[in-house]
């Protein structure tokens, strides 16, 4: 089952974060992670990856830096800030209540034929 990118669309920055957070990182290798973790259900857009980036750098929650790899291309990695890490916290918090309202409005919908 493929998951409708409109519903996830609004948490593409919460999801960069949490990626974030388990270490610096680079937009290929965050959206493999992706990928990986929804069991290749979904996958951001390359270019919606990296609008994100670049709204999350200007907001203070990210800064990038450019790899030193030997072979092949530079890479440039993001890393979460101290604001990102605050931000990602409000944001889950936020996505939370959101999933739990909408669980109790379609509660006992899971019958309808």
């Amino acid at each position: 089952m493929s998951i409708a990118s409109d519903l996830i669309r609004g948490h593409t920055e919460t999801i960069i974060l949490a990626n974030l957070l388990e270490g610096d990182s680079y937009g290929y290798k965050i959206n493999k992670a992706i990928l990986e973790k929804t069991e290749n259900s979904y996958e951001l857009k390359e270019a919606t990856l990296y609008t994100a980036f670049r709204r999350l750098e200007e907001s203070g929650n990210i800064f990038s830096y450019w790899g030193d790899e030997n072979t092949g291309a530079r890479r440039r990695y993001y890393s979460i800030t101290k604001e990102g890490r605050a931000e990602y916290k409000r944001l889950k918090i936020e996505w939370d209540t959101t999933k739990d309202l909408i669980d109790k409005l379609l509660k006992g919908i899971d019958n309808y034929e």
